[in-house]
């Protein structure tokens, strides 16, 4: 019951607390501002601590050193091998052979492929038939040409007229203008002043006669004598008066101007009479007969005339045939150039006949073989059916070589012979040797600056350095040595800084610390130096720098993220 009336009466309220007494308002804003003056000259002391640190870093040390210096001309290249032979053809047809395989090795004129050649075979057929057709035109036309030049040389004879014994014109049958055929008399010619006596003498003394022998002829009825020559002798004998057997014999003596044919006589050679007499014959009596048709333009000749044997009198007018062989020249020539075309073309099939059978120019191993006997091989086609264009490829790897481009002002240190080290990208830079090989002097000129391919033989067998990995199509970098410049003081070339004269910065007083490295870039001094022969990577200074000093290179990266961050 205490309980329960303790627990109804009503609970004391608990005493207030009384509020602190404020402070003042000037001493808390003091105490901020000192709090905050001490922060800002801590991150002072420290940013300017940084910074000079971080301009230090901004150079980097390096020795200048007596050390070996090697001049080169650097450059990439591509590996290529001794020589290689795309195997191809411009002719369609099915592969009959293809004797070999991917990684044979091949000699030079070795049988690579042979294409179906019976549509050419057939080719070389007709291009012979043409050539036959075309030599026997070409004798055609010859004979029409030669005939017609031997009638032109015929007619110009022809058209002559001449004489054709000594004597006189006893008769003229045409006159000028007229037009005549062939074979038409034109005149008589008649030799008085030659006689001739034809009379039989007994066989057996005609035996022992000449022509030429000289003879005595008797004139029947004046006896008047006269001497002469034996000209002709009966080849045969015949029976004479009385039985026996005799020879005519023919003596021609000189016309004294009584004489005629209706005169006989008698002749006696040595002591050997005729035995019987013989009549008078004029020395000739020819009659002169036209040899050409058409129209006699000239004729000099009047009856008592005098001739002579072979002597032009006229003349008949040229008909017209050099029109014919104008024609005929053209007709031969075209038929030589018919058959030179005819004979061209039947070379040009039988050439083509060897494009079936492709050989190897090189020796060397195949890499590729792309095609196979049975196949059906299109050059037009193939690149764009997704077959390769080519139907075979091969490498001589006997030794292997590669071009670099060096520059115009470099060239003229390359010379034939000189050393060359390289690496390959994709060998983890193994190094090899090789010797320049050619100096090309056709440059290539390109936005003002030309280059010169130099090709380099790499030292060794190619298969061999093909075995190590190095292998035709692989990137290389190369150095070309040009000069061996021996043991001399070195620094790399990127601490060398240009102005009016080249100089490098050094160390100078306090711009070290303790333990060597830059701490006060300002202290650093530009220094002038005359420069030699250099390579990529080191330059050799001649004059204002000793061995051991320390130069510093301005460390581009370095003072790009220092100007950022100071940004």
């Amino acid at each position: 019951m205490a309980e329960q009336s303790a627990a109804q009466a009503p609970a004391k309220e608990a005493p207030k607390l009384k509020p602190p007494k404020k402070k003042k308002k000037w001493l808390k804003r003091l105490i901020i501002l000192v709090v905050i003056a001490a922060v800002i000259v801590f991150v002072l002391s420290r940013c300017m601590a940084g910074g000079v640190q971080s301009v230090s870093g901004s150079y980097l040390p390096a020795p200048a050193a007596v050390q070996e210096l090697t001049v080169a001309v650097t450059g990439p290249g591509t590996i290529k091998p001794n020589d290689s032979y795309r195997a191809t053809t411009l002719i369609k047809g099915e592969i009959l052979t293809a004797p070999f395989e991917e990684g044979d090795t091949v000699r030079k004129d070795d049988v690579l492929f042979t294409l179906d050649q019976s549509d050419v075979e057939s080719a070389v057929k007709q291009a012979r038939t043409g050539v036959e057709q075309a030599q026997l035109s070409v004798q055609s036309a010859q004979l029409n040409y030669d005939s017609l030049i031997r009638t032109r040389n015929d007619n110009a004879k022809d058209r002559q007229v001449k004489a054709n014994a000594n004597g006189v014109i006893t008769k003229v049958y045409v006159d000028p203008g007229d037009t005549i055929a062939a074979g038409t008399p034109i005149a008589d010619i008649l030799d008085r002043d030659n006689m001739k006596l034809e009379v039989p003498f007994h066989s057996v003394n005609a035996a022992s006669f000449y022509v030429g022998q000289s003879a005595t002829v008797t004139v029947s009825g004046t006896a008047e004598t006269l001497y002469g020559t034996i000209s002709q002798i009966s080849a045969t004998d015949s029976v004479g008066p009385g039985g026996t057997l005799v020879r005519n014999v023919t003596v021609t003596v000189q016309n004294p101007g009584a004489l005629s044919d209706a005169s006989t006589g008698s002749a006696a050679v040595g002591d050997a009479s005729s035995s019987a007499s013989g009549s008078f014959q004029y020395g000739e009596r020819k009659q002169l007969i036209a040899k050409y048709s058409g129209e006699l333009e000239t004729l000099e000749l009047h009856e008592g005339d005098r001739v002579y044997d072979g002597q032009q009198v006229g003349e008949f007018k040229e008909t017209q045939m050099q029109d014919q062989i104008d024609a005929a020249t053209i007709q031969l020539s075209n038929a030589r150039l018919a058959l030179r075309n005819a004979q061209d073309s039947l070379e040009r099939t039988q050439d083509s006949l060897e494009d079936y059978t492709i050989t190897s120019p090189i020796e060397g191993t195949v890499i590729e073989k792309n095609y196979k006997a049975g196949d059906n091989y299109d050059p037009s086609t193939a690149s764009t059916s997704g077959t390769s264009a080519f139907m075979a490829v091969i490498y001589d790897m006997s030794r292997l070589t590669f071009d670099i481009n060096v520059s115009e002002m470099d060239v003229v240190q390359v010379q034939v012979g000189q050393k060359v080290t390289f690496t390959a990208d994709a060998l983890d830079s193994a190094s090899f040797t090789g010797v320049v090989e050619k100096v090309n002097i056709n440059g290539t000129t390109q936005n003002g600056n030309t280059s010169y391919p130099v090709t380099v033989a790499v030292d060794g067998n190619g298969s061999d350095l093909a075995d190590q990995g190095l292998l035709p199509g692989m990137s290389v970098s190369a150095n070309i040595i040009v000069e061996e410049a021996g043991s001399v003081l070195c620094v790399p070339v990127d601490a060398i800084q240009r102005g009016a004269s080249p100089f490098v910065m050094v160390a100078g007083a306090g711009a070290l610390d303790e333990n060597g490295n830059l701490a006060d870039f300002t202290k650093l001094e530009k220094r002038e130096v005359e420069l030699g022969r250099n390579n990529d990577e080191y330059i050799e200074v001649l004059s204002g720098l000793t061995e051991g000093e320390t130069v510093f290179i301005p460390n581009a990266a370095s003072s790009f993220m220092n100007a950022m961050m100071g940004m």
